[in-house]
């Protein structure tokens, strides 16, 4: 029986189909990642990718082939992670768009579907590269396109489809040298293909088996060592620009009027920063994945349309090395032209310092400064020709001025005496700019925070006319106990209402290693509910002694 109209019940069958297969399939995919750069996830990306994109589906329970590609396409814009998965939701957004206002879907409208897709996905990334998961989606679309002016059966359009991008899979060894000299396909290629091969796997009433991933082999495409022979290929000294970096930005009125986004206009301001670029949006947001070498400024250019949510920032100069088995003496050879040194407590604080382009986090903070000679042991690592120091601590600057005067090295410090300021100060930071200046820029952003912080009291005290009892909680606003309270809750509340005005825009909660997620939940509902005009970013800090540290712009 021919398939001539598809339907949303349908399509969202094979969404489901596709993810999954993808799923089964991620670990075989991520070991051929060899191309561009050693950042090999992109199996565990397009799953992640798919995953968003197949849990949008499932709330749809539509019939109309359009809503379902609608959500489709929203999930994996939300949920995109890396190249292939930006590319991935380039190529359904586009698909999206081709299949609006259609209740059922032809095999024409199928294949202009699919070929809307990969005009979208080509028009989205900055320097298209043939032999990629590009290739594989238009050649399979041409294929498309040309069979579905005489064929009317789906299933039957679809297998050539499938045919078609195994086919070009194939091919993609002799589009990119790299490829052919390790003797692998291209890995985003090959996801896409696994996804259709799901896809087809329900027309055809078929289950796909499922895999473990211990009984992969790939021996045919593959051998164990080719992903650490693709990595000797480059040094990590030849990565130009050290960080991947993907976020989120979701579009606020009140700058949008101020600085109105254009797509096109933002992509080419990025594309000064670093390579490996995309940029998608839509009405709500804008998703960005770069390799750059100073994140930081990336972000900055990202802030100045609204909040940033959904960052992740990799170091693929420690990937590379922890692939290749590290080289100590080639890594001691480089020498960056900056990098900035802070101090931080809490895995959660240091991984996001890391991911805002900070190059050394010093374990220390209250209770535990850090010595000079650990501050200059840090300048030392950070192995760069200017450094800038973010103490967020005001007993450790004196440390870390000793520090740089000792230093060999250019180094300046930036007075931060709270954590806010830093991540303030280091957002300020500009890679173009000269040491002094951007000293200067940093100091000065770091003004424009107020931080807050909730502790308990060791002993009972009397401060600025306030009781203290010794086990209850103190709220803390610019180095001054604002207020104290036996629930830590309520001392919160107290302590925000003391921080927080009409013209604030934006709270920043870290959140430390003694409060359970429910509390977390609990306090954010609560804020939402006081404070409906201010919005909220939420990190888990994993900090000690402060249960939370609040940064209010």
């Amino acid at each position: 029986m021919k398939l001539q109209e598809l339907d949303g019940v349908t399509f969202t069958r094979m969404v489901l189909s596709g993810a999954n297969h993808l799923k089964n399939n991620a670990k075989k995919i991520d070991a051929l990642n060899v191309f561009p750069v050693p950042d090999g996830d992109t199996g565990t990306n397009m799953n992640l990718s798919m995953t968003s994109g197949a849990k949008e589906v499932k709330n749809v329970n539509s019939d109309h082939v359009s809503e379902v590609a609608q959500a489709f396409s929203k999930g994996l814009l939300m949920g995109a992670r890396g190249n292939s998965g930006v590319i991935l939701s380039q190529l359904f957004r586009g698909f999206a768009k081709g299949m609006e206002q259609k209740q059922t879907a032809t095999a024409m409208d199928l294949a202009n579907a699919l070929d809307n897709g990969v005009k979208t996905a080509y028009k989205a990334v900055m320097k298209p590269v043939e032999g990629t998961i590009l290739t594989v989606a238009k050649d399979a679309a041409k294929i498309a396109v040309n069979e579905a002016k005489q064929e009317k059966d789906i299933l039957l359009l679809l297998e050539k489809v499938v045919s078609e991008a195994k086919t070009s899979l194939k091919r993609t060894p002799d589009l990119l040298p790299v490829l052919k000299e390790v003797g692998v396909v291209d890995s985003g290629g090959q996801g896409l293909v696994t996804i259709y091969e799901g896809f087809l796997a329900v027309l055809k009433g078929e289950e796909l088996p499922e895999q473990d991933a211990s009984e992969i082999d790939i021996s045919e495409m593959v051998n164990a060592e080719h992903h650490k022979i693709a990595q000797d290929f480059m040094d990590t000294s030849e990565i130009e620009y050290g960080y991947c970096t993907e976020f989120m930005v979701k579009f606020e009125d009140e700058k949008i009027k101020e600085y109105p986004f254009h797509e096109e206009e933002f992509r080419n301001e990025l594309s000064k920063h670093g390579d490996s670029l995309l940029v998608v949006s839509d009405d709500d947001v804008v998703k960005v994945h770069i390799h750059a070498e100073y994140p930081g400024s990336v972000l900055t250019l990202g802030q100045q349309y609204g909040s940033l949510i959904n960052m992740k920032i990799e170091n693929m100069r420690e990937q590379h090395t922890a692939i290749v088995g590290g080289n100590e003496n080639t890594k001691a050879e480089q020498k960056g032209k900056y990098a900035i040194v802070t101090v931080a407590m809490g895995n959660g604080l240091k991984n996001l310092f890391e991911s805002l382009g900070a190059s050394v986090v010093i374990e220390g903070g209250q209770t535990m400064n850090p010595s000079t000679q650990d501050i200059a042991d840090a300048i030392k690592k950070a192995n760069a020709s200017n450094i800038l120091i973010l103490p967020n601590n005001k007993n450790i600057i004196m440390a870390a001025e000793q520090a740089a005067e000792l230093a060999e090295e250019n180094v300046q410090v930036v007075s931060t005496k709270t954590i806010p300021q830093g991540i303030s100060a280091i957002l300020a930071f500009h890679p173009e700019a000269d040491l002094l200046t951007n000293k200067e820029s940093m100091k000065e952003a770091s003004k424009h925070v107020k931080s807050g912080q909730v502790t308990y009291a060791i002993r009972d005290t009397q401060v600025d006319g306030i009781a203290i009892e010794k086990g209850n909680f103190m709220g803390i606003a610019e180095g001054k106990i604002k207020v104290t309270h036996k629930d830590k809750t309520e001392t919160v509340k107290l302590l925000l209402k003391e921080m927080i005005t009409e013209d604030d825009e934006i709270l920043t909660i870290l959140q430390g290693d003694d409060v359970s997620d429910e509390d977390r939940k609990s306090l954010v509902e609560h804020i939402e509910d006081v404070y409906e005009e201010i919005e909220i970013e939420v990190h888990q800090g994993n900090q000690p002694i402060y249960s939370y540290i609040f940064s209010v712009e």
